[in-house]
This record gives C-alpha cells, sequence and structure tokens, in this order.
C-alpha cells in the first residue's frame, strides 16, 4: 500500500499528488527550462506526501520546487537554486508562503521564479569575472 491508498474516501491524498504534479508540469513549460522532470512521492499514510520538480535553464543553472501540504499553519512552497537538475548543489532552502498567491495570480508566481533565473545568471557571470581578475 505505501500509503497512497490510504487517503480518506474520496482518494485526497491522489488528488493532491496529481493536481500537483499537472501543475508543476505546466509551471515547467511556463519557465522556460531546457531539461526537467517531475517526481511523486506519496510517502506514508500520516502525511499528504510531495511533489518535486527538477528544472534545468542550462549554464549551471536551475530550480527545485516542491509542494507538500503541511499539517501546522505553515502553508508554503519550498524552493532553492540549483546548479542543474543532475546536482543537488545550489542555494540554501527557501521558503515562498503560499498567501501570496491566494488571489490566484499565476504570472506573480512565473515572474518571481524567473527573478531567480536573472539572479542566478548574474550571479555566474560575477563569478567568472571574479575568476578572470585572478588570472
Amino acid at each position: 500500500m505505501h500509503g497512497i491508498f490510504k487517503s480518506g474516501p474520496n482518494g485526497a491524498k491522489k488528488e493532491f499528488l496529481d493536481k500537483s504534479a499537472t501543475f508543476m508540469r505546466a509551471l515547467a513549460k511556463d519557465l522556460c527550462f531546457t531539461e526537467w522532470k517531475v517526481n511523486k512521492n506519496p510517502a506514508g499514510i500520516a502525511v499528504s506526501g510531495e511533489v518535486y520538480l527538477y528544472g534545468d535553464w542550462g549554464a549551471d543553472s536551475g530550480l527545485f520546487f516542491e509542494i507538500t501540504q503541511h499539517i501546522q499553519p505553515f502553508d508554503s512552497f519550498l524552493y532553492r537554486t540549483t546548479t542543474g537538475m543532475k546536482s543537488s548543489k545550489g542555494g540554501q532552502n527557501q521558503w515562498m508562503p503560499m498567501c501570496l498567491f491566494a488571489d490566484g495570480d499565476y504570472n506573480k508566481l512565473i515572474e518571481l521564479l524567473m527573478g531567480l533565473k536573472n539572479a542566478l545568471a548574474r550571479e555566474i557571470d560575477l563569478h567568472f569575472e571574479r575568476l578572470n581578475r585572478v588570472a
């Protein structure tokens, strides 16, 4: 069973995982990743599970994004920048409150996450600039 069928009479866990994965696939396309994958983890019977998006913009810049339902009043998205899909290296875990999107402004979410892409590009440029000064 591994937790997936222990989700109440209406299959709330399966519905959460499926809808979240659909959302993540749309998000990946709208963030213009060159490569991406979505994983679902149903976890155990006491939790909702998680859905992960691993995306890569190329040039050592990517994004990890997670959706889960918390039992505590701490509704948020976990995200962090990465150096690509095949690496867990990158920035620190950060939390984006879901209340930012209570009005359903999907474009605002895209704008915020694309800002990470731009910040990563600037960070990479600065890194190479520093290396060139040393050389």
